[in-house]
């Protein structure tokens, strides 16, 4: 019997002569694609269905079985594209090591023959650790003055308060946010080296009283942003006390800063690059263009003239002025007007540092957020590998176009090491040569067409070449958010929130600044304050690595 995929393997649509014929040939290859497809989905629907049926019942669903080795896997990943491989070769350690106490080691006398000459030492460094616990009892003197009528006591030395000194406190941070551990197995471990602690102590040693630390990362991220024009953005789920909320990841080579809110619109990615100030408001023509973009009728826009031009309003003054003047306004479009009001607010702001440029996925809420805004081309590339043809000739088709979509994006790369004036035309000119390319498979024309339309957005790096292809950092430090929730599911206040975001923040901003995390804690809490400050390390690195260059020299 002949392989069904046999004929259609050896089916060359150009060798047939009849444009009719070959069209007709054409259509109903991709008809069988979609039928396929939309079967596929149908089936999983089906068994979704089934299985909810069966649970409902009291039964179980069916039983999810992992694909064998010889199924092919949807890996949507990226990673083989995005990552350049590098040879593995050991590193040196030994310069890294710092030695803590040195031994003379001899060799027994009654082992050497007569003849034995001295040589020297031969070194070995040899690594360990003691944990054992440093609990101390402190007699602060006490004196009363009857003449004053009061008692003066000693203080405890820097960096120690409650029943906890300085070590503890840095330990439960370290284990809780360096570590990623839970807080049952942080007191577990306590425990183990003989330290008697309540998980609701360790629970208010990560959480409570950390405004020390809050006001340094907001100081991180106030430099994080005056270090470049853009940065990335990336977004993730976190649930405070059982309730949805969203996490917003900020970053680039120099810091990276967790915002938590509870909606991911437009108005909200304000105000995580606003670190949370009140929301403000401002009609100019900017907001104007804004809203002439988006459809606002000539009317409506017309009545909004009406309002303070170019003040800042507060979210109360304004939504009363709305109310007063267009009570019947639809909710889109009083969406719209908050939302253009709100970033023409923020783009005229001076005390704080304005991002000029984003870089994140095309979700719907970043458009208009900055005046830039450039595109993730591994994201992008995501979409087609997405794409599931059934028909070989489609496979074939989607392997070829991924092929010369990856060639593209290796040329880019090379363009940011070595940009031209020259390269860049070319470049221009290649992306649309590739994002113009019909290749008879529906789906795959389809979304090459969306592509082409996000050319400006994902050929940003032209002007701005030091901007990296990806938003790879934040979707990695996105990650370490959900390691974070899956451990410890979420917090359950307010304040926990804060303080997942602050220590979250500092861990990873110190991995960047190459500042040891557990020192740096340390640090802080014992009081001796011998590590700078991370937002003055952030703004000399800022100084070296000059990461808007294209900013400033057009």
């Amino acid at each position: 019997m002949v392989d069904k995929f046999t004929i259609l393997d050896k089916l060359d649509l150009s060798s047939i002569p009849d444009e009719g014929i070959r069209q007709c040939i054409s259509l109903l290859l991709n008809l069988v694609e979609e039928l396929k497809q939309e079967n596929r989905a149908l089936r999983e629907e089906n068994q979704r269905l089934r299985d909810e049926i069966n649970r409902l019942k009291g039964e179980q669903g069916k039983p999810i079985i992992k694909p064998g080795s010889q199924s092919t896997p949807r890996d949507y990943s990226s990673e083989p594209q995005r990552r350049t491989p590098k040879t593995w070769q050991k590193g040196p350690k030994l310069n890294q090591i710092t030695i803590d106490r040195e031994q003379v080691l001899r060799v027994d006398p009654a082992i050497l023959p007569a003849d034995a000459v001295f040589k020297g030492y031969a070194p070995v460094v040899v690594q360990d650790i003691q944990i054992h616990t440093d609990n101390v009892r402190f007699w602060k003197e006490k004196f009363y003055s009857g003449a004053a009528e009061k008692t003066y006591l000693a203080d405890l030395p820097l960096g120690y308060a409650g029943e906890f000194g300085p070590g503890i406190r840095a330990l439960a941070i370290i284990f809780a946010f360096a570590c990623q551990m839970s807080e049952p197995k942080i007191l577990e471990w306590f425990h183990q080296v003989g330290v008697q602690i309540s998980e609701g102590q360790i629970s208010s040693l990560v959480i409570k009283a950390q405004h020390q630390f809050q006001q340094e990362k907001d100081g991180v991220y106030q430099a994080g942003l005056q270090s470049s024009p853009w940065q990335h953005l990336d977004e993730t789920g976190t649930r405070v006390n059982g309730q949805n909320h969203h996490c917003h990841i900020v970053d680039n080579p120099l810091h990276t800063t967790y915002i938590t809110t509870e909606a991911k619109d437009r108005l909200s990615v304000i105000d995580v690059l606003r670190n949370g100030q009140p929301r403000s408001f401002r009609l100019n023509e900017e907001a104007l263009g804004y809203l002439e973009t988006a459809g606002v009728s000539w009317k409506t826009r017309q009545k909004l003239v009406y309002l303070p031009w170019d003040q800042d309003l507060d979210e109360a003054d304004l939504a009363g002025w709305l109310e007063e003047h267009l009570p019947g306004l639809g909710a889109q479009w009083r969406k719209w007007i908050l939302d253009a009001t709100a970033v023409a607010a923020y783009h005229a702001r001076l005390e704080w540092p304005v991002v000029r440029l984003l870089i994140c996925d095309d979700a719907p809420q970043f458009p208009w957020v900055t005046q830039e805004l450039a595109l993730c081309w591994v994201h992008e590339g995501r979409h087609y590998k997405k794409l599931l043809p059934y028909l070989p000739q489609h496979r074939k088709v989607l392997e070829e176009f991924l092929k010369d979509f990856w060639n593209f994006y290796d040329a880019l790369l090379a363009y940011r090491q070595q940009p031209s004036l020259a390269e860049r035309v070319r470049l221009d000119r290649a992306f649309d040569a590739l994002f113009s390319r019909e290749s008879g498979y529906w789906a795959l024309d389809e979304r090459i067409a969306k592509t082409r339309a996000k050319k400006a957005h994902l050929l940003m790096v032209l002007e701005h070449p030091e901007i990296p292809l990806h938003n790879n950092p934040a979707e990695l430090a996105a990650r370490q958010r959900v390691r974070k929730r899956k451990i410890s599911f979420g917090p359950r206040t307010a304040e926990g929130a804060k303080a997942w975001d602050t220590f979250m923040s500092l861990v990873a901003t110190t991995k960047k600044l190459g500042v040891n995390f557990y020192q740096y804690i340390h640090d802080r809490i014992s009081g001796t304050n011998q590590i700078p400050s991370l937002d003055s390390i952030i703004e000399e690195r800022a100084k070296e690595l000059n990461l808007g260059g294209s900013w400033a020299h057009p």
